[in-house]
């Protein structure tokens, strides 16, 4: 009985005694934080001094741990953070600012659905900073990319304000899908590319515009497959994560920013006056055995009037934005809050580009477990746009091809407005007329937000749940009076105006649930663990319609149109299923590995192709940690990295995989036919990824470099493949193909001085190797436009990378004859199409950019350089603007004074003769070496001393100067070199087709904080 009751006591003793050493220990939760910037730090491990009891901090730089009394100790460490222990006492919360050792490693970075610190990463990610573009008048933090990161090409395919770029990370992957990046703004997909309903002469409007660049805390560009493996079927082509201000536990800040500036072109056009046009078209006709004189070509009369066109449409704009921002809180609430308006002038007549926008971030600790927020940015923009680049009747390509025989107003300084029977031959309207008079008027309005709840269930298990909605709508009012080319003696219908409004609204809504877990075991295996699923919706509604026969110019809506016969309307759903999860590992901050895998479902593809798993791996060794390293003092940081997994690209347009029907008409009646093939094996694109890199850091932060090389090749290439017509059909969607990227990417950082004077550079240099491996046959598939004397400018073809320039060789100009000499390439003894070939790429070899940055008390400048080398431009402007007297109804561009002119003379310009195209043929006469280095961004800032501005209750007062485009040094005869006629194209890049060439910036800004 005794060893009964013995037994009883014993067991309710052990009951009771986690009980009662639970009552002995103390929960303390925290944050910790940046003492430089007040940002949360995620990955800092937390440890009871002398126990194996730790965890590190999430995300949000927040951890949760069990001390045993208050006596305890708190041992807070990081690679990069000074070290800190803090004794526990009373508190239950502690929140933490740890100082910074090694400033490019303690870096936060944003890697998806989760943060880290930069010492910790596996994979390929990089980093651009706000300072690196808070001077500089950026429209779109796209843009801001420009020669900022390794692997990261940008272009700017025009200088119109609002105007789209060009971003591909690490290469093209896609013939026909899309190659551009998926774009995150905090946490949601966003709408890139174009939103208008139509282009202006391949040229688009940019989303991105709709976002105010300095609202933004940080981009990331995640490049490899273990970066961006998170985002499965989306990924393939890099994703950009872009991370805007919020609030931070402190008095409340107010930021005031003005700017006001000019712009210019960077460049105008080289073209002949009245007198040296007239006596070349006199050359070119009396070579072809004419009399110039009977085709109204009369020296001394002709050549009476001598208008600069270019300069009549073109004007220096005026660029000016203001904006507020306010952000502040306490350890409960944090919020930020800002407003901008910005106004850019276009350089061409009647262009202009207005912008209105908001955002507001509001974060609660409700208690110590529940915390919510939201966030909300909305903008209104106003693009008035002009018709350019191809267009017959834009506005810079109408003046750079208008004879200076003409002037753009009548005596009575009205403008003039020629008929069809003044002016035969359509190059002759008045561009300035083009300009001014039509309406081309694009409202667009933005709504970006979203909900957040968090909640830990358990210690350092939170759950997180947001949904987020991207709304865009775009109202496009457009009117062409009689008095255009289009509007007048052009149209079909009488020439009384015509009239178009589109409407488009996209919304893409977006639930995402996470699970996290971060926990320590034995004091050095640290684990963080990420599961979530995330659904997407995204529907597209569009309608349009067109008017002609207005009964005067006065009247300029659809309502008095006096034929409405034109118009449409469409509704677009897709969507996408998706679970995903990642799981990270360190021993000892020595031996880093990532597992990553997403499961997606696209409403693009068929049931049987739906769903696809999109995994990856990579590893991390600190090498710098081994003991075999610790006498090299001066190596701070050493990491060797690789990876390996796949992504997939699903961006092709909605239900392809469908045998499709659409209204036909037929005799006079409206029915059905069939539209599209079916094809059910339809599934995405797939690119497999491998990476290894260099992570090295010296002189305690002095010196870092990265270094990445890559291998990637994409398959199951989204393809309209070729097949008989006897089926009644020319082509069926499906997957052929494969396209494969290699390259290396460099980049350096540097601390030159850190004295009196600072001096930092940053340094990055990328080259990537394109090429189409395999595609559904050998026979080439032509692209871009139709040439003269071949089948088109561009070509897709094996062996060759996307870009491809395929014409006529060029071999020079006969010195007998003046006539040009072509590769004859099949021997045939004649020059035709079928001696097309490959004569030039769009590929750059080599692409980077160099930063310097100097700062010596108060004072501070920094200037960007960027280029591109070993990159081909056709130069399409040129078959009309050096077109050897095929046609004489437009200008010419000076090198046409180097023309052949008598036996015996060398040259590269073929003799002129009226109406002979043989000389004119689309060939490599007409492609030119791209390359060129650019002066990208200068700034100089003053920063008053405190001691002047304190007593008026500022913290801070900066006035700076600031330039853009300021000088480019090329080999490149046309306007500039960094032109992309087709926007955004990957087939048909690098064609400069009357191109409206890049502006130059300068402003005056001032930044007030209080």
């Amino acid at each position: 009985m005794r060893k009964f009751y013995c037994g009883i006591i014993w067991s309710a003793w052990l009951l009771l005694l986690p009980g009662y050493l639970l009552a002995q220990s103390q929960r303390i939760t925290g944050t910790v934080t940046s003492a430089q910037d007040g940002l949360p730090i995620p990955g800092v491990n937390v440890i009871v001094k002398g126990t194996t009891n730790g965890v590190s901090t999430d995300a949000n730089g927040k951890y949760s741990i069990t001390a045993p009394g208050p006596t305890a100790v708190l041992l807070l460490s990081s690679i990069g953070l000074v070290s800190q222990e803090v004794t526990v006492g009373n508190r239950t919360v502690i929140n933490v600012k740890m100082q910074e050792a090694v400033n490019e490693l303690t870096q936060v970075v944003v890697t998806g659905y989760n943060t880290t610190q930069r010492k910790d990463i596996t994979g390929s990610i990089a980093s651009i900073s706000p300072d690196k573009f808070k001077d500089i008048p950026v429209t779109s933090f796209d843009q801001a990319l420009q020669g900022q990161a390794a692997g990261v090409q940008v272009t700017q395919s025009s200088g119109t304000p609002g105007g789209g770029l060009t971003v591909r990370v690490r290469g093209n992957t896609s013939i026909s899908a899309s190659n551009r990046p998926l774009f995150i703004v905090d946490g949601v997909p966003v709408e890139d590319g174009s939103l208008s309903g139509r282009d202006f002469g391949g040229q688009t409007d940019n989303a991105f515009a709709l976002f105010n660049p300095n609202d933004i805390e940080s981009i990331q560009v995640l490049k490899d497959a273990s970066a961006k493996a998170i985002y499965g079927s989306r990924a393939a082509n890099g994703v950009v994560l872009v991370t805007t201000k919020r609030g931070k536990a402190q008095k409340t800040t107010f930021t005031a920013d003005v700017q006001r500036g000019i712009t210019d072109v960077v460049r105008r056009p080289d073209l002949l006056n009245a007198t040296e046009l007239l006596d070349l078209q006199r050359e070119a006709v009396t070579n072809a055995g004419l009399d110039p004189d009977k085709l109204g070509l009369i020296k001394g009369v002709t050549d009476g009037q001598n208008t600069d066109w270019v300069n009549a449409v073109l004007r220096k704009g005026v660029y000016q934005q203001y904006q507020v921002s306010t952000q502040g809180g306490n350890d409960r609430t944090q919020f930020y809050l800002s407003g901008s308006y910005r106004n850019e002038q276009g350089v061409q007549l009647n262009n202009q580009f207005t912008r209105l926008t908001g955002q507001l971030k509001l974060d609660h600790k409700a208690t110590d477990k529940l915390s919510f927020g939201t966030n909300l940015t909305l903008s209104r923009v106003l693009n008035k746009r002009v018709k350019g680049d191809n267009f017959l009747d834009g506005v810079y390509s109408g003046a750079v091809k208008s004879l200076p025989y003409y002037s753009p107003y009548n005596e009575q300084g009205r403008l003039y407005v020629p008929t069809d029977a003044e002016y035969p031959g359509f190059p002759n309207f008045n561009p300035v007329a083009q300009a001014l008079l039509p309406r081309f008027n694009a409202y667009t309005v933005k709504l970006l937000g979203g909900l957040y709840a968090e909640y830990e269930i358990l210690q350092n298990l939170r759950f997180r749940s947001k949904v987020s909605i991207d709304y865009n709508n775009v109202t496009e009012d457009q009117f062409e009076p009689s008095t255009t080319a289009i509007g007048g003696f052009l149209t079909s219908v009488g020439g009384q105006g015509y009239g178009v409004f589109i409407n488009t609204a996209t919304s893409t809504f977006v639930n995402t649930n996470t699970l996290t877990y971060n926990f320590q075991l034995a004091e050095k295996h640290q684990f963080n663990a990420l599961a979530g699923v995330e659904i997407l919706e995204r529907t597209q509604r569009s309608g349009d319609v067109q008017g002609r026969l207005f009964p005067s110019d006065d009247f300029t809506y659809i309502s008095s149109a006096g034929i409405v016969d034109q118009g449409g309307s469409s509704v677009v759903n897709n969507g996408l299923f998706s679970s995903f999860g990642e799981v990270r590992y360190s021993y000892d901050e020595k031996y880093l590995a990532t597992i990553t895998a997403r499961y997606d479902g696209s409403s693009r593809f068929g049931q049987s192709k739906r769903f696809g798993v999109f995994p990856s791996a990579s590893f991390a060794w600190r090498i710098s940690s081994e003991k075999f390293m610790e006498r090299f003092r001066f190596l701070s940081d050493l990491k060797l990295r690789a990876s390996y997994g796949f992504t997939g690209n699903e961006r092709i347009g909605d239900f392809q995989f469908l045998g499709t029907w659409s209204s036909v008409t037929y005799s006079g009646s409206t029915g059905v036919g069939p539209s599209a093939l079916a094809n059910a094996n339809l599934q995405w694109e797939r690119t497999r990824e491998s990476n290894i890199g260099l992570d090295a850091s010296f002189f305690s932060g002095r010196l870092n470099v990265i270094f990445d090389a890559y291998d990637n090749l994409t398959d199951k290439l989204l393809f309209a493949q070729p097949i008989p017509q006897t089926t009644g059909f020319s082509t069926v969607q499906g997957n052929i193909g494969k396209v494969s990227n290699k390259g290396l990417e460099l980049t350096i950082s540097t601390v030159n001085l850190n004295r009196a004077v600072r001096w930092s550079t940053d340094l990055n240099l990328s080259h990537n190797s394109n090429k189409v491996v395999e595609l559904a046959s050998s026979e080439p598939v032509f692209r871009g436009y139709q040439g003269n004397g071949v089948s088109n400018t561009n070509v897709v073809l094996p062996g060759q990378p996307l870009g491809t320039f395929w014409g006529l060789k060029f071999l020079g100009v006969d010195p007998a004859t003046g006539d040009a000499i072509y590769d004859d390439k099949n021997g045939d003894g004649r020059i035709t199409p079928a001696d097309g070939q490959v004569i030039g790429n769009a590929q750059p070899k080599l692409y980077g950019g160099l930063t310097n940055k100097v700062s010596w008390k108060g004072i501070d400048l920094s200037a960007l350089l960027q280029f591109s080398y070993g990159n081909s431009i056709l130069n399409f402007s040129n078959q009309t603007l050096l077109n050897s007297g095929a046609d004489i109804q437009n200008n010419q561009t000076r090198q046409a004074l180097k023309r052949w002119r008598k036996e015996g003379d060398i040259t590269s310009v073929p003799r002129y003769v009226y109406q002979n195209t043989y000389n004119n043929y689309t060939s490599s006469r007409f492609i030119e070496d791209g390359s060129y280095l650019r002066l990208k961004n200068v700034s100089l800032g003053y920063n008053f001393p405190k001691a002047w501005i304190n007593k008026y209750k500022v913290s801070n007062a900066r006035l700076y100067v600031s330039a853009t485009n300021i000088l480019t040094w090329t080999r490149y005869s046309g306007p500039d070199p960094e032109v992309s006629t087709l926007d955004g194209s990957t087939t048909a890049q690098g064609i400069d087709f009357f191109t409206f060439p890049q502006v130059k910036t300068l402003i005056v800004g001032a930044t007030l904080n209080f």
